[in-house]
């Protein structure tokens, strides 16, 4: 701690020197190579598990002074690598999140997609704490689907989020006054109430891409119309009736996603699991989901972290739960 403290105090005395210094890097960053790690087992042949944690986002998440991959970039970035290695016969996604927006969530479903079509190799998604609306959707191309017995999974469905400021505005006496050139021009404006006919625009576009990942589901879950009404409310559900929907496969522990795995690649029991990572972690294991980002609390001294505290409320289109939102 206190050497921490040290070395961040002197980069802060260096920076306000003006004065030209050499580039000191005291953290991880995107920057870094991948590099394999094994985890357990000893054999030639590979099962890779790439976490896949948080709100999905393709927006690199932005510290003080350092910069962490986005969801979407760091998860395409295993994939890629994992296409290129033929000793690995396996990819497990371990899945902890409450969906992110709707375009992430769908590039993270077709990059899947396509490294299956162009490996051949199976995938198999583990679900941990929450596997909601989106971070369900990017399962859906799964082999087979897992959920731990506490998952909390489903929410199959879509939000739009659009914050309103003009009743605070009113409030402080600030207007804002738009020229446009088309009535719609500055539809879902923050800064007047939403007209009805707006509403509806907005309503039809949401239908449009809830439909679209009801149809999904209905391509890869083969669920029966009684089971895929009842998905298509958006509702969240437990393991044991996510396992009666048949919206996943079965339900067990990273152990057993990983043993799924094994089978379907036709693996030996001592097949190597490794994960890529940015940064050495000592005592690693499969529960650890950092890949770039140094998760030490010491770094608070510099990066807090607040926005990932918080949801950011911003305009647009989402698959996800948000009360999962943390």
């Amino acid at each position: 701690m206190r050497k921490t403290t040290l070395v961040v105090l002197a980069s802060v005395l260096i920076l306000a020197s003006g004065c030209i210094a050499p580039r000191i890097k005291l953290f991880p960053s995107q920057a870094d190579p991948l590099l394999e790690s094994t985890l357990e087992g000893k054999a030639e042949e590979k099962i890779l598990v790439i976490p896949i944690h948080g709100v999905i986002s393709d927006s690199p998440d932005e510290g003080f002074m350092r910069t962490k991959p986005s969801v979407v970039q760091e998860v395409v970035s295993h994939l890629r690598k994992a296409a290129q290695d033929k000793l690995i016969k396996a990819v497990v996604l371990q899945l902890d999140s409450p969906g992110g927006s709707v375009t992430a969530s769908d590039i993270l479903y077709h990059e899947i997609v396509r490294f299956k079509e162009t490996t051949g190799r199976p995938v198999v998604a583990t679900m941990l704490d929450v596997a909601a609306s989106g971070a369900y959707y990017i399962a859906l191309p799964a082999d087979r689907i897992l959920a731990h017995p506490t998952t909390v999974t489903g929410s199959v469905g879509v939000i739009f989020i659009r914050p309103k400021v003009a009743g605070l505005m009113d409030k402080i006496g600030v207007a804002v006054e738009v020229s446009k050139s088309g009535i719609n021009k500055d539809i879902g404006s923050p800064f007047r109430a939403t007209t009805a006919e707006e509403e509806q625009i907005f309503q039809a576009m949401t239908d449009q891409l809830g439909k679209r990942f009801i149809e999904l589901v209905a391509r890869h879950r083969h669920l029966d119309p009684a089971a895929l009404s009842e998905v298509a409310s958006a509702r969240i559900f437990l393991a044991d009736r996510a396992l009666g929907l048949k919206l996943v496969d079965g339900i067990g522990y990273m152990s057993d996603g990983l043993k799924e795995a094994r089978k379907l690649s036709n693996l030996p029991e001592d097949a190597r699991i490794v994960v890529y990572r940015r940064l050495a972690n000592p005592n690693d294991n499969i529960y650890n989901p950092l890949t770039s980002y140094e998760g030490n609390r010491q770094a608070a001294l510099v990066d807090v972290g607040l926005p990932r505290l918080l949801p950011s409320f911003q305009s647009g289109f989402y698959y996800l739960w948000l009360p999962a939102v943390q």
